[in-house]
């Protein structure tokens, strides 16, 4: 099987495509939603109650959330009185959502600490040892040194699948065939050390939220990387599925509360995820986002800007 996954990440050409275009096909179903509710409003350059009663359908249609929508309709409302009748709606809703989500918009930013360390978690399935690999190459173009440590001991194929991220980019992997995570994290921080490498990327097993027991395991690989080095982890992010929907948020709340998130990284955003989440959790439970992901290459993952995700996310005027 990890011949395979070598020889298709392997073959996978690069894309060639600017960003905004890779970024702009990554959002393509909640931007032809969208414009499917929103090409009447925008015609009519007139925000009126039928226009926000449509607004409101497009924006729960797009996964924006309850929550989140119900703000940005106020926002809306105030910014086209203070705009005025002439004011085009797509700009007024431009605006309205940069400034919602553009709270969650906070680079990573790697310090003087060594070995700098960012330890990720998430649910099973979410892209999480594929968004390592990737960060690993985005930190490497950063002109830093990277050790990976094979957290998940309990999936051998998870650290197969990190010996293979880790080949590509030509980084070490410390990993343990069983036993405890804690123990590879602690082996993997003292190698770091020893090699003067800048940043170790520290991958977990994937858990649901309602997994008290792998919660709590999660905490204390938290607080075994405190004792290898004081102030570690510098990061804590959570890798979400951008597919999953509303449920992210939900995701985004309990483990904030059981490891303490710095961040997010939003991956699959590929064509058929609903980018409105991102709205939701800007609303609901700010936890800055720090790179989104919209294919499989390496180089598919990027810092996340606000007014460049909203333009790709909106259709048209």
């Amino acid at each position: 099987m990890f011949d395979l996954f070598k020889r298709k990440a392997a073959d996978a050409p690069p894309d060639a495509r600017p960003w905004s275009e890779r970024l702009k096909s990554g959002l393509s179903l909640s931007r032809d939603r969208l414009a499917g509710t929103l090409s009447g409003v925008f015609s009519r350059r007139k925000l009126d109650e039928e226009a926000l009663d449509e607004l409101e359908a497009a924006l729960l249609m797009a996964d924006v959330g309850v929550a989140a929508t119900a703000h940005l309709l106020d926002d809306l409302k105030m910014r086209y009185r203070r705009a005025g009748p002439d004011a085009s709606p797509r700009s007024v809703l431009r605006d309205a959502l940069i400034a919602l989500v553009e709270q969650l918009e906070a680079p990573l930013v790697v310090s003087a600490s060594r070995p700098f360390v960012i330890m990720l978690a998430g649910v099973n399935g979410a892209g999480k040892t594929t968004s390592i690999g990737k960060l690993a190459k985005w930190l490497q173009q950063q002109h830093l040194s990277v050790l990976l440590a094979a957290g998940d001991t309990f999936r051998a194929a998870a650290r197969e699948q990190l010996a293979v991220w880790g080949e590509r980019n030509n980084i070490a992997v410390i990993r343990q065939e069983s036993g405890d995570p804690a123990a590879v994290m602690f082996d993997a921080l003292g190698a770091a050390r020893a090699r003067n490498i800048d940043v170790v990327l520290a991958d977990t097993a994937g858990r649901l939220a309602t997994q008290g027991q792998l919660m709590e395991e999660l905490a204390k690989i938290k607080r075994v990387i405190a004792k290898a080095r004081a102030g570690a982890p510098d990061e804590v992010l959570l890798v979400l599925d951008a597919n999953t929907g509303q449920n992210a948020v939900a995701q985004v709340k309990a483990f904030d509360a059981a490891v303490g998130l710095t961040g997010l990284i939003l991956t699959k955003l590929d064509g058929t995820a609903k980018g409105g989440v991102v709205a939701a959790i800007a609303e609901q439970h700010a936890i800055p986002l720090k790179f989104i992901g919209v294919g499989e290459g390496i180089d598919d993952l990027r810092p996340f800007a606000a007014a460049e995700f909203v333009e790709a996310l909106l259709p048209d005027d």
